[in-house]
């Protein structure tokens, strides 16, 4: 397989969208457009709820090469063992994806959940769960002990967040479909709140190049208005000294950065924490165009898709005052 994608040739850069990550990367941006145009790594995350890393590792080195992915110990990336006419890429349609031995997540994408660290007994809520990658992860972390809630807004998503909640053998979760905001209404509190927010999904264009069609300064702005209704719920319904992790994977700093910067404005509880991993990051953006962000954002752990080859993602993690 080429290493980029062939019909990447034929992608069209909007002119505001060139000048805005020109700006935002500056000798980077070439380098940025050459990995969102190339083939995303094949990564799993082995399901530790049905089988141990070793014994799964063991199963999928007969026909897979493996390379253990720093930031999560049940992450690997993988590249079949056949010649390049023989090499095949399906992944989903080996007996361990079936079984729900294994997940097939990008690497970027298992961090919020390891960021977040929830544990068995613990109450938590993933505000925004569907499809259901990080929700598996957090259950598995969890050991199925404990309760942990994962909502969506639409119910079409929802199917694909039971089917894979069942797939993977999760037995605490509870599937809600309602907007965010509506767990204020309800008396629960929670240990640990991970808002994976809706966004304009500029890190994933190696995924889907049509979210770079669609990308344009008014979705930018509808999702950061979205995003700080979410992260506002979030932190509120947080118990005293409870953890909330945002995540996006948008490069985006009004959806990221300035999100950030609004909370700890309007929320004097939010102390806004450091993120330890074992992985390549860039420098948070404190300033962009006429705003000027807290120093505090520097904490936050923002990713190209070059950093590392995964996808683009953002991560802050977040305490509330005891």
């Amino acid at each position: 397989m080429p290493d980029h994608i062939p019909s990447a040739k034929d992608l069209v850069v909007k002119e505001k969208f060139e000048e805005r990550y020109r700006k935002l990367l500056c000798e980077r941006y070439d380098e940025f457009m050459d990995y969102s145009t190339r083939y995303v790594r094949k990564s799993i995350r082995v399901n530790t709820l049905k089988t141990n890393v070793e014994e799964c590792m063991n199963r999928l080195r007969v026909n897979w090469r493996l390379e253990k992915v720093p930031w999560c110990e049940a992450g690997f990336w993988l590249d079949h063992k056949g010649e390049d006419e023989e090499k095949r890429y399906d992944i989903g349609n080996t007996p361990e994806h079936i079984l729900g031995y294994i997940y097939v997540q990008d690497a970027a994408s298992m961090i919020p959940p390891v960021v977040l660290d929830p544990k068995p007994g613990e109450c938590v809520l993933d505000m925004c769960a569907a499809p259901g990658s990080k929700t598996s992860q957090i259950a598995a972390m969890m050991q199925n002990k404990g309760i942990l809630i994962a909502n969506d807004l639409q119910g079409s998503r929802l199917k694909a967040l039971g089917i894979n909640l069942q797939r993977m053998g999760v037995l605490n979760a509870i599937c809600t479909q309602m907007p965010g905001h509506r767990f204020l209404k309800t008396s629960i509190r929670f240990d640990k709140v991970l808002v994976d927010a809706p966004c304009s999904g500029t890190g994933t264009i190696r995924k889907a190049f049509i979210n770079l069609k669609m990308w344009s300064p008014g979705l930018v702005r509808k999702f950061s208005a979205e995003q700080r209704q979410l992260i506002k719920t979030g932190f509120e319904v947080l118990k005293p000294g409870g953890t909330l992790v945002y995540s996006t994977c948008t490069l985006e700093p009004e959806e990221n950065e300035g999100i950030i910067d609004w909370l700890l404005k309007h929320q004097p509880d939010a102390l806004v924490e450091e993120i330890r991993l074992d992985i390549r990051r860039s420098q948070a953006i404190t300033e962009y165009e006429s705003e000027k962000y807290s120093e505090e954002v520097r904490k936050t752990l923002r990713i190209w898709p070059q950093d590392n080859d995964t996808e683009g993602f953002f991560i802050a993690k977040i305490k509330k005052r005891a």
